[in-house]
C-alpha cells in the first residue's frame, strides 16, 4: 500500500504549525519539516508530532528549504505543504483513494486551493480555483527554486483532485503588507537581473510596461474579467494591491523607494 510523507519548510511557524499537521493527521506516514533556524517554538512543536526535522539557514528564496525537505522525505507519494495550509477531511479520502489506486499511472496532482483573504476566501479574480501542484511520487517531483512563486515540476502523467486546499497567509491586513513589501523586494532583484545588461532604450520600455501598463492590465483583468468585484471590498483591495506591486517593484529596483 502507497504511503505519504508530508514536507514542510518552517519559520517562526508555531501559531500556524499545529493545526497543519493536525489536518493530516489520518493522511500522514512521514512529518519532514527543514527549518530556517525559528526562534519560536516551531521546532519543539514539529517533533512532538514526530517530525524528521532539519535546521538550516533561512533563506529569502523559501522553496529552496521546501526542495530539501522533499529530498528527505522516504514514502512512495509527497504532499509539499506550508504551515499556513489545511488539509480537509474530505481532502484527505480524495488524497487517499488516487494514491492507492494500483491502476493509476498519475504521476502527480494540481489540488485546488482556497485563499482566505480579509476575513473570506476569495472566489473571483482568478483566485479561485488556484491550482497548484503539490502531491506527487518520490523522485518524480521537485521544485525547481528559481522563484517563491513556482510550481513543481513532475515527469510523466499529472491529474487533478477535486477537493480544496486551505490556505491562511494573512492574519491581518499589516501582515500582507508586510509579505507583500518581501516580494516586492524580490521581484526587483529579478528586475534588475533582467535588465542587466541592457540599452537605454529598453529599459525605457520596460519602466513603461511596469509603471503603467502592466498594472492597469492586471487590474482590469483581475477585477473586471475574473469578476474580482463578486468579492466586494476585499476583491477590490487584492485586486488593487496585486497590480500596485508592478510600479513599487519597478521603482524598488530604480532604489526610488
Amino acid at each position: 500500500m502507497s504511503k505519504l510523507s508530508v514536507v514542510l519548510a518552517t519559520f517562526n511557524e508555531e501559531e500556524n504549525l499545529p493545526d497543519c499537521l493536525d489536518s493530516v493527521g489520518d493522511l500522514a506516514d512521514e512529518i519532514v519539516v527543514v527549518d530556517g533556524s525559528s526562534t519560536d517554538k516551531t521546532c519543539e512543536i514539529a517533533k512532538k508530532y514526530g517530525a524528521k526535522v532539519m535546521i538550516t539557514e533561512n533563506l529569502p528564496n523559501f522553496h529552496i528549504n521546501k526542495q530539501k525537505a522533499i529530498g528527505l522525505a522516504t514514502k512512495n507519494w509527497i504532499l509539499q505543504l506550508d504551515a499556513d495550509e489545511r488539509v480537509t477531511p474530505r481532502l484527505v479520502q480524495e488524497i487517499k483513494s488516487e494514491i492507492r489506486n494500483p491502476k493509476s499511472e498519475t504521476n502527480g496532482y494540481w489540488i485546488p486551493r482556497k485563499n482566505w483573504f480579509l476575513g473570506r476566501f476569495l472566489m473571483k479574480g482568478g483566485q479561485y480555483p488556484d491550482y497548484t501542484l503539490r502531491l506527487y511520487k518520490r523522485g518524480k517531483g521537485s521544485l525547481p527554486h528559481r522563484d517563491v512563486h513556482e510550481q513543481a515540476e513532475v515527469n510523466g502523467k499529472v491529474g487533478y483532485l477535486k477537493e480544496a486546499l486551505l490556505h491562511y497567509p494573512y492574519k491581518s491586513f499589516s501582515m500582507y503588507m508586510e509579505k507583500w513589501s518581501n516580494y516586492n523586494m524580490l521581484f526587483a532583484d529579478k528586475i534588475k537581473e533582467k535588465l542587466k545588461g541592457k540599452n537605454f532604450a529598453s529599459q525605457i520600455f520596460y519602466g513603461i510596461g511596469y509603471l503603467f501598463i502592466k498594472p492597469i492590465h492586471w487590474f482590469l483583468t483581475s477585477y473586471i474579467r475574473h469578476k474580482g468585484f463578486m468579492d466586494y471590498t476585499d476583491g477590490f483591495v487584492f485586486s488593487f494591491f496585486s497590480a500596485l506591486r508592478f510600479p513599487v517593484s519597478y521603482l524598488k529596483h530604480l532604489k526610488v523607494l
